[in-house]
């Protein structure tokens, strides 16, 4: 049986109810990956939401997602931390049943924040924990490398934050 395509998109303010529902999704799956609690983001308004839902139509910034018929089944984000460090990878996630190359997923969200990423640099960073193996595996896979500098984590356990980087020309 084939898989329909999802679509891949960016996200709008009105979207912000499936944004709330996907990051909370996300925080439950990896609770590392994402610089936030799940507490945190399930006391958030809907203001708060909306603002989030609008990073895919703000200058400066994208926030991609994969839907599957009704089904928000992954996202990918990027910002500009400053213009020296140039455009960083953030929100990284694809839902379990949708993960894997067979699916291509992960592949077409990252060709989308790539495409962003060119309109102001040559390359897309990122930053992983130390204690991700999985997602560094897969970032190596997808072409990013370590670079060698870190930062310390914010939240609880701590840790390393690993940067990563990808030149796209």
């Amino acid at each position: 049986m084939r898989h329909r395509e999802p679509t891949i998109r960016t996200t709008r303010e009105e979207d912000w109810q499936q944004v709330r529902e996907l990051r909370l999704e996300m925080l439950r799956d990896t609770p590392i990956a994402f610089a936030e609690t799940l507490e945190h983001a399930e006391s958030l308004g809907e203001a708060v939401w909306r603002l989030r839902g609008a990073r895919g139509t703000t200058p400066g910034q994208t926030s991609v997602v994969a839907i599957d018929g009704e089904r928000w089944i992954g996202h990918m984000g990027g910002y500009i931390p400053d213009a020296a460090s140039g455009p960083l990878l953030v929100g990284v996630y694809v839902s379990p049943a949708y993960r894997g190359d067979s699916r291509g997923v992960s592949r077409r969200l990252l060709e989308a924040v790539e495409e962003w990423t060119l309109e102001f640099g040559d390359a897309l960073r990122l930053e992983v924990h130390e204690a991700n193996p999985r997602a560094i595996a897969f970032y190596e896979k997808l072409g990013f490398s370590l670079t060698g500098h870190t930062r310390a984590y914010e939240l609880e356990p701590g840790g390393l934050e690993l940067e990563m980087i990808k030149r796209l020309r």
